[in-house]
Parts: C-alpha cells; sequence; structure tokens
C-alpha cells in the first residue's frame, strides 16, 4: 500500500517551503532549516494521522472510475466510487433518475450534501465529475484525502462522450454547448488539485493508470527531486561536499557554497508526444504552469499557488495577449518575440514570475538582499518584477543593481535609474559587466562579508541573475512554447526538428533551450550567436574558452557584450553527463589561469548539440537594414546578430526559429544608424518618435515609451571599479532599506 502521508506538506498545513527560520546561522542553509522543522514536527506527533484517501477528480468521461480500480488494485486498496457507492445507496435510485427528479442546480445541491455525510480513509475514490463544484464537498473530502486530477484533453472527452452517447452533463443549461460547461469546470478542478496527471491525447485507460501511479510516487518521494552543485564532489564515503537542495533551498540560496551553479541531481522530467500535443492547444499562461509543474515538486510550490504565480505573471502587463508569439519572417525562418513584457526585453519571461517563487519560498526571520549584476536588460526586469511584489514582501527583500556605466543604451540606464520607490537601486560602475558580476560571485564566497551581514542586519544576499535556478526555468517554457506553436499553426508536425538561434552572452538562453529539448522538444541544433566579443562562439568551434589578452569591446548589443559566461558551467556540467569534478577543475583553471581546453571527446558531445558563429557590427547593422527593406519588420541589434549567424549556418532543412530577445526601441540610436536615417535626434523620446513615425513593425513598445516619460532625468550613483566600493554600496542598502538609517 502506498503511504501518501507526507512529512514535507501536508496541504494547507504545512508547506515547507515558506519555513520560518528560527536562527540567523539557520538562515544561511535552509536545508538546515528544514532539518530543524522536521524534528520538531516528529516531536509533536503523538499520534498515527489517519490514512489518507487517494481522490481521482476529472470530467466526465475522464476515466475516473476504471482508473480508480486499476489503481486500487495494484496498491491493494479498497475502491470506492462515489455515484455507485454513495450517491445510489442515499438516494435508492439511480444518479440519472435523480438528475431527472430535481433538475441540475438541486442536483448539485444534495450531491453535495450526501459526499459531506460520506466518511472513509485509506481508499482510493472516483467522484463525480460535478463534485469540484460543491465547496463544502471538497473542502470535507480534502481534510483526508489526495486529489489527483485526470487532466484529459477536451477533443478526447467529447469524442469518448459521443461514443457513450452522452449528449448534455450535469450544470449544462440549454444553449451551452459540452465544449463550453467542459472548459467552465477546468477551474473548480484546478482549485482542488494536489497533484496532475497531464493525459496525452488518445491514451488508453491504463496508460492513464500508470501516470496516477508514478505522479503518487512523485508526490511521495519527493526528496529525489533534489539539486546538487556543478561544482560538487563526492567523498571517498559517497558523500558529496554541498548536500542536496530542494528547490526552495536553491531558489533562495542563488549561488551553491562551493561557488558552482545549482542543477536537478537527477533527469529533467520528460513529457510524451500526446502530453505535448494537448499542450499545442493551450494559451501560454496554462503551457507555463503545466510544464513547471513537473519541474517544482509540489512540496515547494502547490499547484494551486504556482497557478496563481503565473496568472499574475503572465497577463495584462505583457502587450501581447499571445505572451511570447512566434513570427514568420522569411522563407522558414519564425522570430520567437520575447520582448513584449513590462521592460521590452526577453528577461521579463522569467522575472515577472521569479520574484514571486522567491517571495513564497522565504524563511521569515531574515532580510535578503537581491544582487544583481547586469549588461542591460536583467536590471531594469529585476527592478520591475521586484517592485511588482505586494508591500509585505518589499519590506523583506532589497534589490540592488550593479551595472557598467559605459557598456549600456542610454534607454536601458533610463529604464534602471528611472526607478527609485521602495527598496530598489541601479548603481553603474566605472567597468565592465564581467567586473560587476565577478564582484557579486567574489561577495557570495566572502564569508567574513555575508556573516558581518547576517549578525548585523539579519540579512542574506541572493541573486536574480540567471545563475539562480528560478531565473532560469522559466525560460525552458517560451522555448516548449515556440515549437508548440509552429505545431498548433501547422507549421510542423510533432516529432519535427527545428533549430533555434539565440544572441548569447551568458549563456542562460541557450541552456533553457538545451532543457527543453531534455524535456522531449525536438529541438536539433542550438545555435549561439555571439558579436565581436565571441569567446563562446570561439569555444562551441575549438573547444578552448581562453580570455588571456581578450578585452571586452562595446558593441551595438551590449546584453551579450560579456567574456566570462556564466551558465557555460551549467552547459558543461550537462554535456559531460554530470561529470562535477571536471566542471570544477576546468572553472578553477579558468579563474587561475584565465583559459581552460575540453577534451577531443566532450567538444564532439558538444557540437550533436549546439553550434555557433559571430558577425561584425556592420553585419548586424546591415542585416536590419536587409530585413527590414525586405519585410518592413525592424529588429534589434541583438535579434540582428541571430539572424546574420543563423543565415550562415542555416542548412534550410528544418525550420529556424530566431530568439528575439529585445525590442528594438531599446536601442534606438543603433536601429535608425541601420535604418539609414540622416538626422538622428538626442534624446530618447524623440529617437522611438522618429522609429514610430516610419511604420514599422512590431509597433512601439508603450510601456518602454511610458516608462522614458516618467523618468527624470536625475544623477545616479556611479561607483569606481573597486570591490570594497561595491562592499560598502551594499551594506548602504541594507542600511536603508531594513534600518531606515538616515
Amino acid at each position: 500500500m502506498i503511504a501518501v502521508q507526507r512529512i514535507r506538506i501536508f496541504h494547507g498545513v504545512v508547506n515547507v517551503g515558506r519555513l520560518r527560520c528560527r536562527s540567523l546561522s539557520a538562515a544561511r542553509s535552509l536545508t538546515s532549516c528544514r532539518s530543524l522543522y522536521t524534528t520538531a514536527w516528529l516531536a509533536a506527533c503523538t499520534a498515527q494521522p489517519p490514512e489518507r484517501n487517494i481522490i481521482l477528480m476529472g470530467p466526465p468521461g475522464a476515466g475516473k472510475t476504471t482508473v480508480g480500480r486499476l489503481l486500487a488494485r495494484r496498491l491493494c486498496m479498497p475502491v470506492i466510487d462515489i455515484d455507485d457507492d454513495v450517491l445510489e445507496k442515499a438516494w435508492l435510485m439511480p444518479v440519472a433518475e435523480k438528475l431527472s427528479q430535481v433538475g441540475g442546480k438541486r442536483f448539485l445541491e444534495e450531491e453535495g450534501e450526501a459526499v459531506c455525510n460520506f466518511s472513509v480513509s485509506g481508499s482510493v475514490i472516483s467522484l463525480t465529475g460535478s463534485n469540484p463544484l460543491h465547496t463544502e464537498a471538497m473542502q470535507h473530502l480534502k481534510r483526508n484525502g489526495l486529489m489527483v486530477y485526470l487532466d484529459v484533453d477536451t477533443d478526447d472527452i467529447i469524442q469518448r462522450l459521443t461514443r457513450m452517447k452522452v449528449n448534455r452533463i450535469v450544470g449544462q443549461e440549454d444553449g451551452t454547448s459540452m465544449r463550453d460547461i467542459l472548459m467552465y469546470r477546468k477551474q473548480f478542478y484546478e482549485r482542488w488539485l494536489d497533484s496532475r496527471v497531464l493525459c496525452g491525447i488518445g491514451d488508453t485507460i491504463a496508460e492513464v493508470a500508470e501516470k496516477v501511479h508514478r505522479a503518487l510516487h512523485r508526490y511521495q518521494d519527493s526528496d529525489s527531486e533534489t539539486f546538487t552543485s556543478t561544482r560538487s564532489i563526492v567523498s571517498g564515503e559517497g558523500r558529496s561536499e554541498v548536500e542536496p537542495k530542494f528547490f526552495s533551498d536553491v531558489v533562495v540560496e542563488g549561488l551553491a557554497p562551493d561557488g558552482g551553479l545549482y542543477v536537478p541531481k537527477g533527469h529533467f522530467p520528460k513529457l510524451e508526444p500526446g502530453q505535448w500535443q494537448c499542450l499545442a492547444k493551450m494559451a501560454y499562461p496554462d503551457r507555463a504552469r503545466a510544464i513547471l509543474e513537473q519541474c517544482i515538486h509540489p512540496s515547494d510550490v502547490s499547484p494551486l499557488e504556482l497557478k496563481r504565480m503565473v496568472q499574475r505573471a503572465y497577463g495584462a502587463n505583457f502587450s501581447s495577449e499571445a505572451i511570447a508569439p512566434v513570427r514568420h519572417l522569411l522563407h522558414n525562418q519564425y522570430v520567437l518575440e520575447l520582448f513584449h513584457g513590462p521592460t521590452a526585453s526577453f528577461k521579463d519571461l522569467a522575472l515577472q514570475l521569479m520574484p514571486q517563487l522567491f517571495v513564497h519560498c522565504l524563511p521569515q526571520m531574515c532580510n535578503y538582499l537581491i544582487l544583481v549584476a547586469t549588461s542591460g536588460d536583467t536590471g531594469s526586469a529585476v527592478l520591475s518584477g521586484f517592485g511588482s511584489l505586494d508591500a509585505v514582501a518589499r519590506q523583506r527583500v532589497g534589490v540592488l543593481v550593479f551595472f557598467p556605466e559605459h557598456g549600456i543604451s542610454e534607454i536601458q540606464k533610463l529604464q534602471m535609474t528611472g526607478i527609485r520607490e521602495g527598496n530598489a537601486r541601479a548603481v553603474s560602475v566605472m567597468r565592465d559587466f564581467d567586473f560587476c558580476q565577478r564582484a557579486i560571485k567574489r561577495m557570495f564566497g566572502d564569508g567574513s562579508m555575508t556573516g558581518h551581514l547576517a549578525v548585523e542586519y539579519a540579512t542574506v544576499l541572493s541573486t536574480a541573475n540567471s545563475i539562480n535556478w528560478a531565473r532560469l526555468l522559466p525560460q525552458v517554457v517560451y522555448h516548449a512554447s515556440a515549437y508548440l506553436d509552429l505545431v498548433r499553426d501547422g507549421v510542423v508536425a510533432f516529432g519535427d526538428p527545428v533549430d533555434v538561434c539565440i544572441p548569447t552572452g551568458n549563456f542562460g538562453n541557450a541552456q533553457s533551450a538545451l532543457y527543453a529539448k531534455q524535456m522531449g522538444i525536438p529541438i536539433r541544433k542550438v545555435i549561439c550567436a555571439s558579436n565581436l566579443n565571441c569567446v563562446v562562439a570561439d569555444f562551441i568551434n575549438t573547444g578552448r574558452y581562453d580570455l588571456r589578452g581578450r578585452k571586452l569591446t562595446l558593441s551595438h548589443s551590449p546584453a551579450i557584450d560579456i567574456l566570462k559566461s556564466s551558465n557555460l558551467e551549467r552547459f558543461i556540467y550537462h554535456i559531460s553527463g554530470g561529470d562535477s569534478g571536471l566542471v570544477r577543475d576546468l572553472f578553477t583553471s579558468l579563474e587561475k589561469h584565465q583559459h581552460f581546453e575540453v577534451s577531443a571527446e566532450l567538444r564532439q558531445k558538444i557540437n550533436q548539440d549546439v553550434r555557433a558563429g559571430w558577425c561584425s557590427e556592420e553585419e548586424c547593422l546591415a542585416t536590419i537594414r536587409d530585413v527590414y527593406s525586405q519585410t518592413g519588420y525592424v529588429m534589434d541589434t541583438h535579434t540582428a546578430v541571430a539572424k546574420a549567424v543563423a543565415d550562415r549556418l542555416q542548412d534550410h532543412s528544418v525550420p529556424m526559429v530566431i530568439c528575439s530577445t529585445a525590442h528594438y526601441g531599446k536601442f534606438a540610436p543603433a536601429v535608425l544608424t541601420a535604418l539609414q536615417q540622416e538626422s538622428i535626434p538626442g534624446e530618447p523620446l524623440e529617437q522611438l518618435d522618429s522609429l514610430s513615425s516610419a511604420g514599422t513593425m512590431p509597433p512601439m513598445h508603450n510601456a518602454l515609451v511610458q516608462c522614458l516619460r516618467d523618468s527624470r532625468s536625475q544623477p545616479h550613483r556611479v561607483c569606481q571599479a573597486d570591490y570594497h566600493v561595491l562592499t560598502e554600496e551594499v551594506e548602504t542598502m541594507i542600511q536603508d532599506s531594513f534600518l531606515n538609517v538616515q
């Protein structure tokens, strides 16, 4: 018999993803906090709680009754069907007869009353399709039950009901279609679920029963979904130097204590083709929720909480209802538009969700300062995402952004420095992005500094850069969604491969595409596109990562003006089969000697998944001009880098998806130069007006325009490139944010 009792979660009672730490020392290690909590919880348990029921819910025709019988037989548990074993015994008549006697509205009330008078433990229970519409009945069942939602494709349900000659279901009024009532009911199923079983198109009952069994095993065995460091070395006793962490731990910690990046200890979840085909019919938020549920254990974030976060992250704050639409460009090239969020950058796709995940996972007794190094777009997206949190959350979370004073566009700078409300601040540094990123990583490894902040201010450092797993994970969704859009629109049949071309600096966007591939999206090649700072492209093509004598050059595409690519560490860990010793050796060599080289065998594995190229500044601008002249479509400079490299490397045998990572308005001077405008205005708003007057497509980003109108031309803080100066900024920020020191 499967034990569905849990130490890590009893829905509505305990969520260890929101543990309350009781000491500053425990605050730095959420695993310690988890251990403290578990000990207290076990000590408080004086009696064995009743064995929980496994409750199957879903629409009529989902197969709940038959799946319940198969599952009960497999688990050696009693099985109860609400229709046969509860309602008909209580009413002494068939359910259909009762429905015809009292009508739909009264039927729901009497059905709910009967369920409220029913009680059992340790059984598999198959609900009716209408049970979840009755709040009191579901609250009664949920007190001692694990709710498993059989999420079956609506077309599948309609076909099954048609074969069963069912043309009307409970609550379906005259003039309401079967499809409409089924879609209406989804909100009630999702309100109560603890675990979703995403059923593929055409799944048999036996296949659904097997998926339910796997879902129950996953729910019970949350300890299998842990994370480890890319540099974690296993000792002779088989123990790792960095203990496995849960999702809620890695979200808050950001960087592993050994300097590595957190990655899943096991395999990435993989969806079946039939499941992906169901997702192809969904809107972006629904796809995001379904995919992220597979990657985040419900003991860290429940499905209901995740749904609320996703709905808040991807809604009216995006200028396109599609969130991340795919647009046909030329021939078999397609553009994935990732710039419709509030700050007109692909970073919004992650950073409208990540702050909600972060706050959800926070221990209570500490303040947190989010440190961010940005090459342009991340800063404003972080400030926007964390700024949208509620007032209570903002009292405990501050955001400090470091950016290169001369390494971003003027519009990007105005976006960041114009945000001065709450515990949020952007400070420029008289060096490049690599220096800012290196300084922040050094702070995380500086025990004397982090200890001082914890003792003096009860404050812990974290990060929202793509080194944080919760920043990277939501990016997997839009790569999957782009492919599903092509399937929905008939460009490809599911299983047909595509290539993806991504302007690449820190490698996070490229790595998220590789994770989408691991989940079952048939991406053939991920093509990394660099500008003249082409260290990543050189590494992919030669196996050598060499920074000796290499200087960062400012370009028209500043977001990829990066020489030290943080997420390359995750990529090498992934491509080497999880060889953390190799990763540690390579990146220790990079830190000490400014270079490393991988073996010919590993390079061959790299080239099976990834290709790379780069383009000059002249090619970048020429690409913008050529695409506009042929299509009327305007690209930003980063998208143009990807387009130029895609043109060079594409073999045209499969569709190419080009990631458009920013709206062209953010880089207006370069775009206007590319379009050969003779006189370029000096003021950013006038530059955007010039682009708008050209009748460009896609249209101007209204939120970007409004941001510039609201921004005041005020001086901002500029720091010298000194590690100790930056640490002083951190301490000052903490004092201003959490102590109200004047």
